[in-house]
């Protein structure tokens, strides 16, 4: 009975052996269906709120006025604001997606790391975003208006701007995946935790490069911040590493 039972339970979790490659293709293909009707939903539905977002988005640039310097410059810019609000917003659910169709394959003991780790890694992406726009994005401009404010009057072109503030949101949530990438290869066992702890000079050195490369601004502060954002990321995921013995 034990047999049987346990029988049962690896063909559940290797479902995937029993399938063809033609079903695993429709089942793909069943999967990117409902995530890109998602995402097209959720786009729509941020288009139609889009000047809310506008504003929302704007709101650090205190005492910024805003051009549009070109016919169509606003109508392309809200396209592109609703398309990145909308992917964002159905990003869990694409993951979601994701997991259903990974899962099947998974044994038992890939399951229980393969989940923490893909819903750690949804939580930093929005941790990442929310300290860029608390904290990187206000930090940057507030460098940019308070240069040379007594010269000149910031009237900044509309597109540009949202271009700016969206990289920024994006490149920094990307950033916050550092603990899961060491935790990946810390559990593959390609890098130890103690490795790691050795390669703190070198890291500090690539968390300025990486900083400079995914901040658009040239201003020391946001880099700064963000540099040390990476670094308080870098250790964590060594702590986390630690704990689990690798």
């Amino acid at each position: 009975m034990i047999n049987l039972s346990n029988k049962n339970k690896n063909n559940m979790i290797n479902k995937d052996i029993e399938m063809s490659i033609f079903e695993h293709l429709e089942e793909l293909r069943h999967r990117a269906i409902k995530a890109a009707l998602f995402f097209v939903i959720t786009t729509g539905i941020s288009f139609t709120y889009v000047n809310e977002i506008s504003f929302l988005l704007k709101q650090p640039a205190i005492g910024v006025k805003f051009l549009q310097l070109a016919p169509g410059e606003y109508f392309f810019s809200s396209i592109k604001i609703s398309s990145y609000t909308g992917l964002i917003i159905s990003s869990p659910f694409i993951i979601y997606q994701i997991i259903l169709f990974v899962l099947p394959g998974l044994t038992a003991q890939e399951t229980k790391f393969f989940l923490p780790i893909l819903l750690s890694s949804i939580f930093l992406f929005f941790i990442g975003i929310y300290f860029s726009y608390t904290i990187l994005i206000p930090a940057a401009l507030h460098f940019f208006i308070s240069y040379g404010s007594d010269i000149v009057e910031p009237l900044w072109s509309f597109e540009q701007y949202f271009d700016f503030i969206l990289i920024l949101l994006i490149s920094t949530g990307l950033a916050f995946q550092i603990p899961i990438i060491q935790v990946i290869i810390g559990l593959v066992g390609i890098i130890s935790s103690k490795q790691m702890i050795h390669s703190w000079k070198y890291i500090i050195l690539l968390s300025t490069i990486i900083s400079a490369i995914l901040t658009p601004s040239t201003d020391p502060f946001t880099q700064i911040f963000l540099s040390s954002a990476i670094l308080i990321l870098y250790f964590t995921g060594i702590c986390i590493l630690t704990v689990l013995d690798k």
